[in-house]
């Protein structure tokens, strides 16, 4: 009579399956548990990468005190576009382009507005607002934060 072989988490094939799994879907970390046997996988270090903000470019004094008082951060008709992902904004579509969008441009939620990149995957965000650009707060080619706020539009 034959043993069955019991299902493990420990099988070769299926942690090769929970790596390709958590590499699909960009997860650092997966924790199971069956009955009295636990795995977890993690992918890359403990540390907490913290990024430095970008040289701010240097713009005329007047300029953001025009933004600042066309819409004020308390005003309910004020939204933020965010970053739905980690990765680098791009706010063209190649460097010698045109930006998507500028401040005073009016957005539908189906415009354009900028590219994250996140491990060589260019992901369009659309602005899911209709409205009108006030301050772009991320300069091109800087690392982003998940729901890290990229635009201040005044909603229409």
């Amino acid at each position: 009579m034959a043993k069955e072989k019991q299902d493990t988490v420990f099988e070769v094939t299926k942690i090769r399956e929970l790596i390709e799994l958590m590499q699909e879907h960009e997860l650092s970390e997966v924790d199971l548990k069956q009955a009295d046997q636990r795995i977890r996988l993690r992918r890359g270090s403990d540390q907490q990468i913290t990024y430095a903000p970008a040289p701010a470019a240097a713009a005329p004094a007047s300029a953001p005190a025009a933004a600042a008082a066309e819409a004020p951060a308390d005003d309910p008709n004020v939204v933020f576009i965010e970053s739905p992902t980690i990765g680098t904004f791009y706010s063209k579509p190649k460097p010698e382009s045109d930006n998507y969008v500028k401040p005073g441009d009016m957005v539908t939620p189906d415009t354009v507005v900028c590219i994250v990149e996140a491990m060589k995957m260019f992901n369009e965000i659309t602005a899911g607002v209709s409205g009108k650009i006030v301050e772009c707060l991320v300069a091109n080619e800087e690392p982003v934060d998940n729901n890290k706020p990229l635009f201040k539009v005044l909603k229409s």
